[in-house]
């Protein structure tokens, strides 16, 4: 198929596409690996679980998407479980109280967050400047 579009320049490349394995690998909570990447109206984090994990009940402003892409979980939200597996998509509304134990297989998510999440924002740049110091 011919394209008639020229492709982007090196320069228009590198604002709009990230590898998120080249952001800083993140330990938020022990047993949970995140690559996090961020827009201005959006989070999104790409969660490594290793098998059964537990991640405490919290609750945040932005709204979550959590797309389950291998392994399975039971998610908690507003006190009901719910058991995802690969392909399983699971919306959870603003301040309500989530958790989730990975299974013994683990779990690998992507978990969307609009507005972006502020406190992952910051976690992310504190652990860069790190780095570069």
């Amino acid at each position: 198929m011919e394209k008639k579009e020229p492709y982007a320049t090196q320069e228009e490349y590198n604002k709009r596409v990230v590898k998120y394995s080249d952001t800083p690998l993140m330990q938020l909570n022990p047993g949970a690996k995140n690559y996090i990447v961020s827009s201005e109206r959006m989070t999104v984090s790409f969660v490594t679980l290793e098998p059964n994990i537990r991640i405490t009940p919290h609750r945040h402003e932005p709204e979550q998407i959590v797309i389950v892409n291998d392994g399975a979980c039971d998610f908690m939200v507003d006190g009901k479980l719910y058991h995802l597996e690969e392909g399983d998509v699971l919306l959870i509304p603003s301040n309500v109280e989530h958790g989730n134990y990975s299974s013994d297989r683990g779990l690998r998510m992507i978990e969307v967050f609009s507005p972006p999440r502020a406190d992952l924002v910051a976690e992310q740049k504190a652990v860069q400047k790190a780095l570069k110091t």
